[in-house]
């Protein structure tokens, strides 16, 4: 079943505003069986958009619209689909009534006349009401094809789709299922992992696709066949290839992030961390406060940029004096600080060079990181090289960080296991 996306909006085109919802929406279409070949952006503007539509109806078996449906006038998205189809709008006495209420409910205001643009309809469409705002979708189904209008905000995209899209494609779409899964690597570059799995790359039953993310190099397989069962069959066996492949440098699969692999084991060992931090500018603390409930375990977190800073946060002066700002040294008592500052059971301590160019008076290149990890049972620091990327740098410097620090759990307790 091939798919097309055409999202609509002036804004999106002179970047105003990022079009995410292209990209969620995305994700969410494979486990329907659907196969999305082309997303285009269109202004609002009549004939392009009625252009565009016209070209994604006759090549794609289902059509989804993002934005273009509010009240003024040049939300265009119902007259564009309806010139496209050649059908005249109307308005739905029954949508009118509808939206009335809903702004006495939720304004105590009487409705503007220009929404009555948000209660057209033609002959082919079926209206979804929307349940986060005012603006309805549709269904058009015609010729054995569908086109799905959705709202533009994002909230109320995923609230449509997940509560009255998505199950009524779900039965439409039957003997087509893809399905997708996300290997997630740190350590390797895009190169040195894809040249690793190459071999399975014959396999016919998956499709596989190599791309960099600011944690790392994602591999993700896709699967396509007749059932749900089948498919995670085939995903199942690429994952195993996968995992021996890849190793220790495979540390996530699908959802998976490095806070929350921390998050579940600081709170199975019942134990608290705390955060110095100076290329991250305190990213890692932001990573951690993103989990749900991190305040059971995160007590706190410095940014220690300047190396007077550093010495402010617990770093003796005498480490950097002897070592630099950027050395492992530094990095180590930069995490034994951030413990003892915030009295927890562990500490993280990072210190880099992010570029992209070397200031004066720095000794390691651009990319270089020192990442110390400091627990009850010890102190480890471990060096990284980094593309000197600014931003690659300080992604790849907060994953790896997290990581380090669940690989030592991980480690520590396999050792007092064995002991």
């Amino acid at each position: 079943m091939k798919a097309e996306i055409v999202a609509v909006g002036s804004e999106l085109l002179m970047g105003e505003t990022a079009d995410t919802n292209s990209g969620w929406l995305a994700t969410h279409m494979p486990e329907l069986g659907l196969e999305l070949q082309w997303v285009t952006v269109v202004g609002d503007d009549l004939p392009r958009l009625t252009e565009i539509l016209d070209r994604a109806w006759r090549r794609s078996d289902y059509v989804f619209t993002i934005g273009g449906l509010g009240p003024t006038l040049d939300d265009l998205t119902r007259d564009a689909v309806a010139k496209m189809l050649g059908e005249e709008i109307t308005t739905d006495p029954e949508l009118v009534a509808w939206l009335e209420e809903a702004f006495a409910r939720r304004s105590n205001q009487p409705m503007p006349r220009q929404n009555l643009r948000q209660a057209s309809v033609i002959p082919s469409s079926s209206p979804i009401r929307n349940a986060m705002g005012t603006a309805p979708s549709w269904w058009v189904e015609k010729d054995d094809k569908v086109l799905v209008s959705l709202p533009g905000p994002p909230n109320e995209l995923m609230h449509m789709w997940a509560t009255e899209m998505a199950p009524r494609l779900k039965e439409r779409i039957v003997g087509s299922v893809i399905l997708s899964r996300t290997f997630k690597t740190i350590g390797l570059s895009e190169a040195a992992v894809d040249e690793m799995v190459n071999h399975i790359y014959d396999d016919p039953s998956v499709d596989l696709g190599c791309y960099a993310k600011p944690d790392g190099i994602y591999l993700r397989g896709v699967a396509r066949a007749t059932s749900q069962e089948v498919a995670i069959e085939a995903l199942d066996r690429i994952e195993g290839d996968v995992r021996g492949i890849l190793g220790a440098n495979l540390w996530g699969v699908d959802e998976e992030t490095p806070e929350a692999k921390v998050s579940a084991l600081l709170t199975e060992r019942g134990y608290t961390l705390a955060v110095l931090e100076s290329l991250t500018g305190g990213l890692i603390a932001g990573a951690l406060t993103d989990v749900p409930g991190a305040s059971e375990y995160f007590l706190g977190g410095t940014v220690a940029y300047s190396s007077r800073a550093k010495v402010i946060a617990g770093v003796p002066a005498d480490t950097i004096r002897r070592y630099g700002a950027v050395s492992a040294e530094t990095a180590e008592a930069m995490a034994v600080a951030a413990r003892a500052t915030y009295g927890a059971d562990c500490g993280i301590g990072v210190t880099g060079v992010a570029g992209p160019q070397k200031q004066e008076g720095e000794s390691e290149e651009p990319g270089t990181v020192f990442v110390s990890v400091a627990l009850p049972g010890g102190v480890q620091v471990k060096k990284y090289s980094f593309p000197p990327r600014r931003p690659l740098v300080r992604g790849r410097t907060v994953a790896m960080a997290l990581l380090q620090l669940a690989y030592a759990l991980q480690n520590a307790e396999a050792a007092q296991a064995s002991g």
